[in-house]
């Protein structure tokens, strides 16, 4: 349906419930109403009143019914155009689907306010420009600015669109390597919603009300006082692992934003307290991510090697176990 352009820089559509969607989640029926705008952004002009059903506010989750009449206010995004720029990428495969890329921390995913150039986005434009013709330029999962390790990118729409299907269908298998403070004594399963921070916005938490989330986590090495683990997630939530970490008490070390206080444990060597010292990033790796081939069904997996600053890390922190075990 064609909207009708407001002066405000808005659009306004006017549709009604067909028979097929009688009885859908307002969030879901808009979905399929409106398909060239994410289900986020539905629910929060939902929210927000800018989304109403025979002109009454409803919440994202009511049903509705058949010849109900859907009057949506859609603010038009400014148009940025994202300019391709020559920034080495380390591909770890490539075929006419998909690429798997290995993320080096310090790099921003997305082009964002502040933020234009330099991203892993405008790598690829220059690695392959046809990826301007793909929803955000074939990224369909993110890693914060500051974590390192493996991404997949569609090159298609037609991978795109399965990509993500297998992400909501959480079939995609996603394995991290971090370093947390503290001495862990076995592993375990955290299941804890999250959602925004109650009095920081800018942060997440573990909150009654917020989304479903799970992180299985592994010990691999223990040292006097940190533990090398191996995470597995079945939800993605934002800050996820990190968040999760904090609410046991093992937050990954390096973390600025839920890392708290840098401790140095007693004893420890120069070398190693400066070590510490300046480690200024959250000590967390994407290092495996498995998948269905989006064109011929097969299972995939591939995998980043840890990068050096936390492979320094761990040297360190098993030199100063050493020596401090004689």
């Amino acid at each position: 349906m064609d909207p009708q352009q407001n002066s405000n820089g808005s659009d306004q559509y006017h549709t009604t419930i067909p028979e097929e969607l009688s009885g859908k989640r307002f969030d879901v029926a808009l979905a399929t109403l409106f398909p060239e705008f994410s289900r986020s952004r539905l629910q929060s002009w939902i929210r927000s009143g800018d989304a109403l059903i025979d002109g009454e506010k409803r919440r994202p989750r009511d049903s509705v019914a058949t010849g109900e009449e859907v009057r949506l206010q859609a603010e038009r995004e400014e148009e940025v155009q994202w300019v391709a720029e020559p920034i080495p990428l380390n591909i770890l495969h490539e075929d006419d689907s998909i690429i798997f890329v290995d993320k080096p921390a310090g790099m921003v995913v997305h082009p964002a306010v502040g933020n234009w150039g330099g991203t892993l986005v405008n790598a690829l434009l220059h690695h392959d420009k046809t990826l301007a013709e793909v929803p955000r330029a074939g990224i369909v999962h993110r890693l914060d600015k500051d974590t390192s390790g493996v991404l997949v990118v569609a090159k298609t729409l037609e991978a795109h669109t399965d990509l993500v299907r297998q992400l909501q269908e959480r079939s995609m298998s996603r394995e991290y390597q971090a370093i947390c403070k503290g001495v862990m004594t076995a592993g375990g399963t955290v299941d804890a919603p999250i959602g925004r921070h109650r009095v920081d916005r800018k942060k997440m938490a573990v909150v009654e009300n917020g989304k479903p989330a799970v992180t299985h986590y592994r010990v691999m090495e223990k040292f006097r006082s940190h533990t090398h683990v191996r995470l597995s997630l079945e939800t993605g939530r934002t800050h996820q692992i990190r968040v999760h970490m904090e609410h046991i008490r093992f937050a990954l070390l390096g973390d600025p934003v839920y890392g708290h206080r840098l401790q140095i444990p007693a004893g420890s060597s120069e070398e190693m307290s400066e070590t510490l010292r300046v480690f200024k990033r959250q000590a967390l790796h994407a290092a495996r991510l498995g998948l269905r081939h989006p064109l011929s069904g097969e299972l995939i997996e591939f995998e980043a090697p840890l990068p050096e600053d936390m492979v320094n890390i761990i040297d360190i922190l098993r030199e100063d176990r050493e020596i401090n075990s004689q």
